[in-house]
């Protein structure tokens, strides 16, 4: 325990301790188990296994309590001390037989600290780094493949994301630039946007070298789609010009994220007004049930297509099409605005289009909100306005596509996209 906090009840002190035990042999469970994997292959004495952790959390534990006891932490430095000469003797020894490696040196440290922690009551955080601790021992083999996948152009490609999203983005202003309509140019809100769209790019390199082309190329499109299917739109038109052989894929993904759209607006609509979900469920769930149908389609009738494998995909990172989609975003959201300003609710669907056409959510949120309040905006017209909304965002998504896109793509989506917008329209502006 700490000196400062008072003294604890032995069962409380017991609790502490047998996490510290858990945890230690948790991380020398997985040490021992990869030893055993690897001991065929002429692999060096583990210096410690399963039990040597669990007494290496025990004994970070017993020091910080007899440091917190005593009231003179140096009790518990001079016990580090002791036992970071045992790890050291260890490391220096396998060196001395060619096997240079710290990893398990290294997690006897990280179990050490984790039994302080425990004594001290930090349980959760002690649990959570040995739990991290174990992952990443368990993840040499992936991470050593992917590694391996990697060339200096991903490693540069890093460093610029890095650079966009970690020093460029938190110093530029959040006010807008102008008056009305122009007021809602941010240019931390449009950089960001460049951001998510180079980070949906960088994300699906990343797990199309991890898990393969094909389940990464749908995965991307499913998370991505959680944000912006704009931009996943955007980032596979793109791609799909340096590898038309994986049209389906693309296409699977693009449908895949205007999915998550949709149950998005669902999402929002509960949030804020449940008596409209009533009306503007049938038309999300009609449409996101027709991109499904093709998306099922897709996947079951790619037989024969190619693999496509990473190597299609020579640059993760490209900052160039990201800036111009960001200036066309900013564009496109004035025009929305200023149409939301002039026209007003006269023309609301009009409105509605405009504004759909830079982003879906805010008028979604409009819409649950001026229906909510008795004698506001009925409900059949704010799930209409709504159905405008959305059906403006997938026409942009889809003149992304066509102008961006390579043909086989524009092949491939188009008849899923115009299948998704007419029973969307069908069923939002007729039932």
């Amino acid at each position: 325990m700490h000196p400062l906090e008072p003294a604890i009840a032995p069962i409380e002190l017991l609790y502490r301790f047998g996490a510290a035990l858990v945890i230690g042999f948790l991380v020398g469970l997985q040490r021992e188990y990869a030893h055993l994997r690897e001991e065929d292959e002429g692999a060096f004495e583990l210096f410690a296994g399963a039990r040597t952790f669990a007494l290496l959390g025990l004994f970070g534990c017993g020091a910080a309590f007899l440091g917190g006891v005593s009231g003179e932490m140096l009790v518990f430095a001079a016990l580090l001390l002791v036992i970071g000469a045992m790890i050291g003797v260890a490391y220096f020894t396998q060196a001395a037989r060619g096997e240079a490696g710290m990893t398990t040196e290294t997690a006897a440290a990280l179990t050490v600290v984790t039994g302080a922690l425990c004594a001290w009551g930090y349980i959760g955080l002690a649990v959570a780094l040995g739990v991290a601790t174990t992952v990443i021992l368990a993840a040499k083999l992936q991470t050593r493949t992917f590694a391996r996948r990697l060339s200096r152009e991903d490693v540069y490609a890093t460093l610029k994301f890095a650079v966009i999203s970690a020093i460029v983005l938190p110093v530029l202003p959040r006010e807008g630039l102008g008056p009305p309509p122009f007021d809602v140019l941010s240019p931390y809100k449009i950089w960001l946007m460049v951001v998510f769209i180079s980070g949906i790019s960088f994300l699906g390199y990343v797990l199309i070298k991890v898990v393969g082309t094909r389940r990464g190329v749908g995965l991307t499109g499913l998370l991505g789609g959680l944000a912006s299917s704009t931009a996943v739109t955007l980032t596979f038109a793109q791609r799909s010009r340096t590898a038309p052989s994986l049209a389906k894929p693309f296409a699977l993904a693009i449908l895949l994220a205007w999915i998550v759209m949709f149950a998005r607006v669902l999402v929002e609509v509960a949030v804020i007004n449940r008596t409209l979900l009533g009306v503007v469920w049938l038309p999300m769930t009609t449409g996101a049930g027709a991109a499904l149908a093709y998306c099922a389609y897709l996947y079951f009738s790619r037989t024969g297509d190619g693999d496509g494998g990473p190597d299609h995909f020579k640059n993760p990172f490209e900052l160039g099409p990201a800036i111009s989609f960001g200036l066309l975003y900013a564009v496109i959201l004035v025009l929305a605005h200023a149409a939301r300003m002039y026209f007003g609710d006269t023309g609301l669907y009009l409105s509605s289009v405009a504004s759909g056409l830079a982003d879906v959510d805010a008028i979604t949120l409009s819409m649950a909100e001026l229906s909510k309040a008795d004698g506001g905006l009925a409900l059949r017209t704010a799930a209409r306005a709504i159905v405008l909304a959305v059906t403006a965002n997938t026409l942009v998504k889809g003149g992304i596509v066509l102008s961006l896109g390579a043909p086989a793509l524009r092949k491939t989506l188009f008849p899923g996209m115009l299948l998704t917008l007419a029973v969307t329209l069908a069923v939002g502006l007729l039932g």
